[in-house]
């Protein structure tokens, strides 16, 4: 009985000895710190776990519409739990699926190609086949794929197809029957190219119609002409008249460059955008009415820049609604221009000369466009001024250099590091610039996940037996896609 009382005793002590270092532990942090210390000596702590939870970031964003002014951290940053890192909920470029301006919604109108198909049987097509001829076959004729690029989407079989559609498009026969096997679906992709490659066909439109068998093959093709055929030669003489007048200032420049931004600057000039203007999916509306849609402004441009022997591409896709707008090559890569979007108030430059990344949120190529070349052309991007960036700082006012413009994630990680490293523990504030809108998505993905602390603040910390962090970004916008990161940090 006496050895069960001194164990209860032994029992009760422990206890109580077990709740007083608990007290004193709560009130006296470095105590716990000091046992843990003697509990795990030779062992390896991981660095980071022990100040994870005291490490706090927030991003603060100045972009176009701030004012300069930084936004309030209290009203953007999430704090669902305060012991864990924060970040915020802003916009950043690419959240939305389109992105279009309000100084430019509405400027569309692009109509895709209508094909009007009829069924016929054997005998209509026997008589058919006897009464029809194929018209011009435009054999011979070549086209490069430098210029034409939907000539070159084609296999063999459909490129002479092209050159006939084309070759009868010209000379105005407007019934043949094909000098192919062709289905109503191949047919359809054919006349596109034509279509999409040759804006001096102002005259046909934008609808054709085929007639096939039950075995699903072609016997005759009808081209849909609009007005200017009835009196075409007139039509042209005007149509080459009001072209040459462009084309004669600008093929006195002396780089395809000023060449682009002339005609550019000259449309601009010359277009008012009319949404139920006459024949305007054509390159004569633009030309010679001086009234049209999207469509006319890109064939206007397209067929300027091609007679300077600059290779442009007529684009179609989604902004909005359905839009067209063009790809041109100079030396140095390809890039976008939307000559509609850029002729609002006084004109702009704010879609001219602007890469994939550039158009990602606001323009998406579809059906045949898909193929056109990628953008990525930089020496002649953002050269001029956007009115998009009025009031924005450029890269001078920050005191960085050009050479010290970030262009990939791992140089932003190295740079921060040797930052942190560089300038050590305490309170202060270091900058960098990051190139471009996709790599602040990135940026921007990288706080989301958390990849950061591994990218670079863990390592800084270790290097400088840091043992505590907070920081806070601060993003701010700056002209030609350029943007200013701020990193307050206390690191202790």
């Amino acid at each position: 009985m006496k050895i069960i009382k001194k164990i209860f005793y032994f029992l009760a002590g422990m206890l109580i000895v077990f709740c007083a270092l608990i007290i004193v532990c709560a009130f006296r942090p470095e105590v716990a710190g000091n046992i843990a210390s003697f509990l795990y000596t030779g062992r390896n702590k991981p660095a980071m776990e022990e100040v994870q939870g005291s490490l706090e970031t927030e991003i603060v964003a100045r972009l176009p519409g701030d004012s300069g002014k930084k936004q309030n951290t209290t009203d953007m940053v999430e704090t669902e739990d305060a012991s864990e890192d924060r970040i915020t909920d802003m916009p950043m470029p690419g959240q939305d699926s389109a992105s279009v301006p309000e100084t430019v919604s509405g400027r569309n109108g692009y109509q895709e190609i209508q094909d009007e198909e009829e069924q016929i049987d054997e005998e209509t097509a026997r008589q058919l086949q006897n009464r029809l001829g194929t018209g011009n076959t435009g054999d011979g004729l070549e086209f490069d794929a430098v210029y034409y690029p939907y000539y070159a989407m084609l296999n063999e079989k459909e490129q002479h197809l092209y050159r006939q559609i084309y070759a009868n498009a010209g000379a105005g026969y407007d019934a043949f029957a094909p000098v192919e096997s062709v289905s109503p679906e191949q047919l359809k992709n054919i006349f596109s190219a034509v279509y999409n490659d040759h804006p001096e066909l102002f005259w046909m439109d934008t609808a054709y119609a085929c007639k096939y068998t039950g075995t699903g093959t072609c016997v005759e093709i009808d081209l849909q002409f609009n007005r200017t055929m009835n009196n075409l030669d007139s039509a042209k003489a005007a149509f080459d008249e009001n072209a040459g007048y462009i084309l004669e200032e600008a093929g006195k420049l002396l780089n395809d460059y000023e060449k682009e931004k002339y005609v550019h600057d000259a449309l601009i000039e010359k277009i008012v955008y009319n949404a139920s203007a006459e024949m305007n999916q054509s390159a004569y509306s633009a030309m010679v009415n001086g009234e049209t849609v999207c469509a006319g402004y890109a064939r206007a441009f397209q067929y300027l820049l091609q007679q300077l022997g600059i290779p442009c591409y007529y684009c179609t896709g989604y902004a909005e609604e359905r839009h067209a707008w063009n790809i041109v090559a100079l030396d140095d890569g390809y890039y976008h221009v939307d000559v509609t979007w850029d002729d609002e108030a006084n004109g702009s430059y704010d879609f001219f000369n602007k890469t994939d990344a550039d158009y990602a949120d606001s323009h998406f190529r579809q059906d045949m466009s898909v193929n056109l070349p990628a953008c990525n052309g930089q020496t002649y991007r953002n050269l001029e001024p956007d009115s998009r960036e009025s009031g924005l700082r450029n890269l001078a006012d920050t005191g960085i250099e050009e050479n010290q413009v970030i262009s990939g994630l791992q140089a932003y990680y190295d740079d921060c590091y040797s930052q942190i490293v560089q300038k050590g523990m305490g309170n202060y504030t270091f900058y960098n610039v990051l190139e471009g809108e996709q790599l602040l998505d990135e940026w921007y993905g990288n706080y989301q996940a958390e990849n950061y602390k591994q990218g670079y603040l863990e390592a800084a910390m270790t290097a400088l037996n840091a043992t505590s962090c907070s920081m806070s970004l601060q993003v701010e916008q700056l002209q030609g896609g350029k943007y200013l990161v701020g990193h307050e940090i206390s690191i202790w």
